[in-house]
Protein backbone atom coordinates (compact mmCIF):
# COMPACT_ATOMS: atom_id res chain seq x y z
CA UNK A 1 0.00 0.00 0.00
CA UNK A 2 1.17 3.38 -0.80
CA UNK A 3 0.29 6.10 1.42
CA UNK A 4 0.46 10.00 0.76
CA UNK A 5 0.80 11.55 4.15
CA UNK A 6 1.10 15.43 4.30
CA UNK A 7 2.90 15.68 1.33
CA UNK A 8 5.33 13.10 1.18
CA UNK A 9 4.47 9.18 -0.33
CA UNK A 10 4.81 6.38 2.15
CA UNK A 11 4.22 3.20 2.68
CA UNK A 12 2.03 1.46 5.32
CA UNK A 13 4.31 1.98 8.09
CA UNK A 14 3.52 5.94 7.56
CA UNK A 15 3.35 7.56 10.93
CA UNK A 16 0.18 9.74 12.35
CA UNK A 17 0.54 11.37 15.23
CA UNK A 18 -0.69 9.52 18.58
CA UNK A 19 -2.07 13.48 19.59
CA UNK A 20 -4.00 13.94 15.95
CA UNK A 21 -7.56 15.01 16.52
CA UNK A 22 -8.95 12.81 14.29
CA UNK A 23 -7.58 9.93 16.45
CA UNK A 24 -8.72 11.19 19.86
CA UNK A 25 -11.72 13.19 19.13
CA UNK A 26 -12.66 11.59 15.63
CA UNK A 27 -12.45 15.43 14.33
CA UNK A 28 -12.01 15.17 10.95
CA UNK A 29 -13.57 14.32 7.27
CA UNK A 30 -12.91 11.76 4.49
CA UNK A 31 -13.84 10.85 0.74
CA UNK A 32 -13.83 6.97 -1.00
CA UNK A 33 -13.23 6.98 -4.38
CA UNK A 34 -13.62 4.19 -6.53
CA UNK A 35 -10.77 2.81 -8.14
CA UNK A 36 -11.07 0.75 -11.71
CA UNK A 37 -8.48 -0.27 -13.74
CA UNK A 38 -5.92 2.51 -11.81
CA UNK A 39 -8.96 4.94 -13.02
CA UNK A 40 -10.45 7.53 -9.63
CA UNK A 41 -14.12 8.17 -10.65
CA UNK A 42 -15.61 11.17 -9.77
CA UNK A 43 -12.81 12.92 -8.10
CA UNK A 44 -14.03 16.74 -8.69
CA UNK A 45 -17.71 16.12 -7.35
CA UNK A 46 -15.97 13.93 -4.02
CA UNK A 47 -13.61 17.09 -3.72
CA UNK A 48 -16.49 19.42 -3.89
CA UNK A 49 -18.27 17.19 -0.93
CA UNK A 50 -14.93 17.43 1.33
CA UNK A 51 -14.47 20.94 1.02
CA UNK A 52 -18.27 21.08 2.17
CA UNK A 53 -17.48 18.64 4.65
CA UNK A 54 -14.35 20.54 6.09
CA UNK A 55 -16.29 23.79 5.87
CA UNK A 56 -19.23 22.17 7.82
CA UNK A 57 -17.16 20.79 10.84
CA UNK A 58 -15.02 23.98 11.10
CA UNK A 59 -11.76 22.94 10.02
CA UNK A 60 -9.89 24.92 7.09
CA UNK A 61 -10.74 25.14 3.32
CA UNK A 62 -8.82 21.73 2.55
CA UNK A 63 -6.50 22.89 -0.63
CA UNK A 64 -7.96 20.95 -3.57
CA UNK A 65 -4.95 21.45 -5.83
CA UNK A 66 -2.73 20.02 -3.15
CA UNK A 67 -5.03 17.38 -2.71
CA UNK A 68 -5.21 16.55 -6.02
CA UNK A 69 -1.39 16.26 -5.94
CA UNK A 70 -1.43 13.71 -3.47
CA UNK A 71 -4.56 11.50 -5.14
CA UNK A 72 -1.89 11.54 -8.49
CA UNK A 73 0.93 10.32 -6.50
CA UNK A 74 -0.92 7.49 -4.76
CA UNK A 75 -2.64 6.81 -8.08
CA UNK A 76 0.97 7.24 -9.92
CA UNK A 77 2.84 4.43 -7.26
CA UNK A 78 0.02 1.96 -7.70
CA UNK A 79 -1.52 2.16 -11.28
CA UNK A 80 -2.49 -1.43 -11.59
CA UNK A 81 -5.30 -1.80 -8.83
CA UNK A 82 -8.26 -3.52 -11.07
CA UNK A 83 -11.04 -2.00 -8.33
CA UNK A 84 -10.69 -0.82 -5.24
CA UNK A 85 -11.09 2.57 -3.22
CA UNK A 86 -8.62 5.69 -2.75
CA UNK A 87 -9.71 7.44 0.22
CA UNK A 88 -8.86 11.01 1.27
CA UNK A 89 -8.87 11.69 5.21
CA UNK A 90 -8.67 15.36 6.61
CA UNK A 91 -8.21 15.91 9.95
CA UNK A 92 -7.45 18.60 12.97
CA UNK A 93 -4.25 17.17 13.45
CA UNK A 94 -2.00 17.77 16.20
CA UNK A 95 -4.36 19.09 19.42
CA UNK A 96 -4.64 18.75 22.63
CA UNK A 97 -5.85 15.93 24.36
CA UNK A 98 -9.31 17.77 24.33
CA UNK A 99 -11.85 18.54 22.27
CA UNK A 100 -10.01 21.66 21.36
CA UNK A 101 -8.11 22.30 18.11
CA UNK A 102 -4.37 22.65 18.11
CA UNK A 103 -2.52 25.16 15.96
CA UNK A 104 -0.36 23.14 14.11
CA UNK A 105 -2.78 22.52 10.69
CA UNK A 106 -4.58 20.20 9.57
CA UNK A 107 -3.63 16.28 8.63
CA UNK A 108 -4.09 14.88 4.90
CA UNK A 109 -3.63 11.61 3.98
CA UNK A 110 -4.69 9.84 0.59
CA UNK A 111 -4.33 6.19 0.31
CA UNK A 112 -5.52 2.99 -1.81
CA UNK A 113 -5.83 -0.49 -1.61
CA UNK A 114 -7.71 -2.89 -3.93
CA UNK A 115 -11.10 -4.32 -2.59
CA UNK A 116 -13.53 -6.96 -4.17
CA UNK A 117 -16.49 -6.11 -6.53
CA UNK A 118 -19.93 -5.90 -4.24
CA UNK A 119 -22.46 -8.66 -5.70
CA UNK A 120 -25.39 -7.66 -7.88
CA UNK A 121 -28.03 -7.81 -5.17
CA UNK A 122 -27.78 -8.30 -1.35
CA UNK A 123 -29.44 -8.10 1.90
CA UNK A 124 -29.98 -5.23 4.50
CA UNK A 125 -31.08 -5.11 8.07
CA UNK A 126 -33.11 -1.88 9.82
CA UNK A 127 -31.01 -0.95 13.04
CA UNK A 128 -32.87 0.27 16.46
CA UNK A 129 -31.11 3.25 16.27
CA UNK A 130 -31.33 6.35 14.72
CA UNK A 131 -29.86 9.27 12.41
CA UNK A 132 -30.02 12.66 14.37
CA UNK A 133 -31.15 14.81 11.33
CA UNK A 134 -30.62 18.19 13.35
CA UNK A 135 -27.15 17.11 14.96
CA UNK A 136 -24.21 19.60 14.46
CA UNK A 137 -22.95 16.82 11.45
CA UNK A 138 -25.90 16.04 9.61
CA UNK A 139 -25.14 15.34 6.25
CA UNK A 140 -21.44 15.87 6.52
CA UNK A 141 -19.12 13.11 6.00
CA UNK A 142 -16.78 12.96 9.04
CA UNK A 143 -14.37 10.34 10.58
CA UNK A 144 -16.66 9.84 13.50
CA UNK A 145 -17.89 6.74 12.60
CA UNK A 146 -18.31 4.23 15.63
CA UNK A 147 -21.75 4.77 15.42
CA UNK A 148 -21.58 3.50 11.98
CA UNK A 149 -19.11 0.48 13.00
CA UNK A 150 -21.78 -0.30 15.50
CA UNK A 151 -24.70 -0.40 12.98
CA UNK A 152 -22.66 -2.96 10.33
CA UNK A 153 -22.07 -5.10 12.92
CA UNK A 154 -25.57 -5.55 13.74
CA UNK A 155 -26.13 -5.83 10.17
CA UNK A 156 -23.62 -8.50 9.85
CA UNK A 157 -24.72 -10.63 12.18
CA UNK A 158 -27.96 -10.24 11.04
CA UNK A 159 -26.87 -11.65 7.67
CA UNK A 160 -26.98 -8.42 6.11
CA UNK A 161 -24.49 -6.44 4.22
CA UNK A 162 -25.62 -2.97 5.31
CA UNK A 163 -27.65 -1.29 8.53
CA UNK A 164 -30.28 0.96 7.33
CA UNK A 165 -31.06 4.25 9.59
CA UNK A 166 -34.38 5.90 10.30
CA UNK A 167 -34.18 9.25 11.80
CA UNK A 168 -34.99 10.97 15.23
CA UNK A 169 -38.67 11.42 13.22
CA UNK A 170 -39.20 7.96 12.09
CA UNK A 171 -38.32 8.30 8.35
CA UNK A 172 -36.17 6.16 6.41
CA UNK A 173 -32.79 8.02 6.33
CA UNK A 174 -29.66 6.13 5.08
CA UNK A 175 -27.34 3.29 5.70
CA UNK A 176 -23.78 3.30 7.57
CA UNK A 177 -22.25 3.81 3.46
CA UNK A 178 -24.71 4.24 1.19
CA UNK A 179 -27.99 6.28 -0.04
CA UNK A 180 -31.22 4.44 -0.53
CA UNK A 181 -34.20 3.88 -3.36
CA UNK A 182 -37.33 2.43 -3.38
CA UNK A 183 -40.07 2.14 -5.88
CA UNK A 184 -43.79 2.63 -5.21
CA UNK A 185 -46.17 2.09 -7.90
CA UNK A 186 -43.38 2.93 -10.18
CA UNK A 187 -41.96 5.95 -8.91
CA UNK A 188 -38.27 6.07 -7.79
CA UNK A 189 -38.03 7.60 -4.43
CA UNK A 190 -35.18 8.61 -2.17
CA UNK A 191 -35.16 10.28 1.31
CA UNK A 192 -34.59 14.13 1.30
CA UNK A 193 -31.54 15.37 2.48
CA UNK A 194 -33.39 17.30 5.45
CA UNK A 195 -33.79 13.32 6.48
CA UNK A 196 -30.00 13.70 7.44
CA UNK A 197 -29.33 11.48 4.81
CA UNK A 198 -25.50 12.12 2.86
CA UNK A 199 -25.65 13.76 -0.16
CA UNK A 200 -24.03 11.16 -1.55
CA UNK A 201 -21.76 11.45 -5.22
CA UNK A 202 -23.33 8.32 -7.00
CA UNK A 203 -26.73 9.43 -4.93
CA UNK A 204 -26.83 12.44 -7.37
CA UNK A 205 -25.88 10.88 -10.14
CA UNK A 206 -29.34 8.54 -10.41
CA UNK A 207 -31.58 11.68 -9.39
CA UNK A 208 -30.13 13.11 -12.95
CA UNK A 209 -30.56 10.39 -14.27
CA UNK A 210 -33.41 8.61 -13.51
CA UNK A 211 -35.37 11.34 -12.53
CA UNK A 212 -36.17 10.36 -8.73
CA UNK A 213 -37.78 11.91 -6.53
CA UNK A 214 -37.14 13.03 -2.82
CA UNK A 215 -39.27 13.01 -0.05
CA UNK A 216 -39.67 12.07 3.36
CA UNK A 217 -40.26 7.95 3.40
CA UNK A 218 -41.99 6.30 6.86
CA UNK A 219 -39.45 3.85 7.71
CA UNK A 220 -42.31 1.09 7.52
CA UNK A 221 -42.97 1.87 3.97
CA UNK A 222 -39.36 0.40 3.20
CA UNK A 223 -41.49 -2.69 3.45
CA UNK A 224 -44.03 -1.99 1.04
CA UNK A 225 -41.94 -1.09 -1.96
CA UNK A 226 -42.12 -2.67 -5.18
CA UNK A 227 -38.00 -2.28 -5.16
CA UNK A 228 -35.40 -1.22 -2.73
CA UNK A 229 -31.58 -0.52 -4.02
CA UNK A 230 -28.59 1.04 -2.59
CA UNK A 231 -26.33 3.59 -3.99
CA UNK A 232 -22.31 4.09 -2.74
CA UNK A 233 -19.21 5.13 -4.60
CA UNK A 234 -18.37 1.36 -4.79
CA UNK A 235 -21.59 0.00 -4.64
CA UNK A 236 -22.60 1.80 -7.54
CA UNK A 237 -26.42 0.50 -7.93
CA UNK A 238 -26.88 -2.46 -5.88
CA UNK A 239 -30.65 -4.40 -6.01
CA UNK A 240 -31.38 -5.29 -2.47
CA UNK A 241 -33.37 -8.74 -2.54
CA UNK A 242 -34.04 -8.77 1.30
CA UNK A 243 -35.26 -6.46 3.84
CA UNK A 244 -35.06 -8.11 7.30
CA UNK A 245 -36.88 -10.94 7.21
CA UNK A 246 -39.17 -9.43 4.39
CA UNK A 247 -38.22 -10.60 0.89
CA UNK A 248 -37.90 -8.83 -2.54
CA UNK A 249 -37.71 -9.91 -6.24
CA UNK A 250 -33.88 -8.34 -7.11
CA UNK A 251 -33.04 -6.97 -9.43
CA UNK A 252 -36.14 -5.63 -10.62
CA UNK A 253 -36.26 -3.00 -14.09
CA UNK A 254 -35.36 0.18 -12.16
CA UNK A 255 -32.80 -1.00 -10.35
CA UNK A 256 -31.61 -3.11 -13.21
CA UNK A 257 -31.73 -0.28 -15.46
CA UNK A 258 -29.67 1.89 -12.86
CA UNK A 259 -27.45 -1.01 -12.28
CA UNK A 260 -26.60 -1.51 -16.21
CA UNK A 261 -25.77 2.20 -16.21
CA UNK A 262 -23.48 2.43 -14.04
CA UNK A 263 -21.50 -0.26 -15.14
CA UNK A 264 -21.68 1.62 -18.66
Amino acid sequence: MRIWLNGTLQDDHAVVSPLDHGLTTGDGVFETIKIVDGRPFAVTRHLQRLVRSAVGLGLPEPDVAYVEEGIAAVVKADPDIPFGRLRITYTGGVSPLSSDRGTSGPTIVVASDPIQRPGPTSAIVTVPWVRNERGAVAGLKTTSYAENVLALAYAKERGGSEAIFANTVGNLCEGTGSNIFCVYDGELVTPTLESGALAGVTRALVLEWFDATERDVPLASLFEAEEVFLTSTTRDVQAIHRVDAHTLAAPEVISQDAYEWRRS
